[in-house]
Formats: structure tokens, sequence, C-alpha cells
């Protein structure tokens, strides 16, 4: 007599299986059907660590939402002027992206369809806003220009950050380590494009 094959899949490999389904298809694209078949499982044997799709979701987005809330716990986020905090929590939040990609990437695609959904926009409107008030506070200090509305500039630093999730991929096949992204994104936000020996006033010369 054969012994049926045992469901070896833990709550995190299947978390992984869903979250890699989720972003190819799509939330609402995507049913308890095409999870089993990514698996190779039974629906059954999905229902035995989850209660549906939707428990999926919420674990996977709560996942990439505490790992960026948890920066704003760490000493770098929380001492020093706000200038340096706010370039700490900017690092930061590269590298946690890089790190949680296929998670960030789910959280970044969510439309508010369903309650978890709109659970996870809310807390991301949270987060956001908190590196808004330090922004505010950094500009307050005169480390950072005060002529620039901090919404509009906490909106433009998060679209840079964001698009990373639509074209990073970890070495070798994206070519750039995180460190250096994250180098980046901080010197691009932070210090601009333009070298301290162009004239502020006329800019670069046209020929």
């Amino acid at each position: 007599m054969t012994t049926p094959k045992r469901d070896t899949y833990t709550p995190e490999t299947l978390l992984t299986v869903a979250v890699r389904v989720f972003n190819e298809r799509g939330y609402d694209g995507t049913s308890m059907e095409h999870l089993s078949k990514a698996a190779g499982i039974s629906k059954s044997s999905i229902y035995h660590h989850v209660v549906g799709k939707e428990e999926l979701l919420r674990r996977a987005v709560s996942r990439a939402l505490d790992g960026l809330f948890g920066i704003l716990d760490e000493d770098g986020a929380s001492r020093g002027r706000a200038v340096q905090r706010v370039e700490y929590v900017v690092r930061r939040t590269v590298e946690v992206l890089m790190a949680e990609l296929p998670y960030v990437t789910l959280l970044l695609r969510v439309r508010g369809n369903t309650q978890t959904e709109r659970w996870a926009m809310e807390r991301r409107r949270e987060f956001d806003q908190r590196v808004a008030d330090l922004l505010k506070d950094a500009a307050a200090d005169g480390d950072l220009r005060a002529d620039m509305d901090t919404r509009l500039a906490t909106r433009l630093l998060f679209g840079m950050i964001n698009s990373l999730v639509e074209w990073y991929r970890p070495q070798p096949a994206g070519g750039y380590d995180r460190e250096q992204v994250a180098d980046a994104v901080v010197r691009l936000a932070f210090d601009g494009l333009r070298n301290d020996r162009t004239e502020r006033s006329g800019g670069a010369s046209r020929g």
C-alpha cells in the first residue's frame, strides 16, 4: 500500500508561493485553484494553513509594513537632528524594499478592493506621513529647503523609492548591490545631481 505524500508546506513557504502568484496574476485575478497548482498541493491542504487567500494577503502585506514601521523604532530614526533621521529612514526604506522585494511589491500594488487592502493602504499613508513630518522638521531646522511643499516632496521621494520594485533585481541579475542603490537614492534626494563646482546662478555652460 502506497503512503500518501505528506504535505510538507509550512505557512512561510506557502506565503512565498502566494506572494509570487499575487504579483504575477494580481490579487483579484488569483483564485485558490491558482494557488493550489502553484504550490503543488490540494486546496484542502491550503485551507489547513489559512482561512483563504485574503489571510495570505494580510500576512504578506503585514510583513512589508512591519519592516517599514520597524525602521521608525531604530535608533537612527529617533536620535539626532531631523535631517539625519530622515536620511536614515530613507536609506533604510530602500534597504527594506530590496530585502523584502516581493512583499513590498505586493504592498504597493494593492488597490483597496478588500478590507485588507484598505487597511494596508491606510498603514502606508501613515508611514508616509511620519516621513513627511521628519522632512517638515528638517526644513524648520534650516537643514532642508523650506520653499517646497512637504507633502509634494514626500510623494516625489517615495515615487523614486517605490520605482525600485519595477526594475531592481538582486545581483547578479540587477547589476547593483543594495548599498550602492541606497547610497544613490540618498545622495540624489538630499544632494541632487548638480556638481558642486557648477555655478548656482547660471548653471553649466551651454557652449
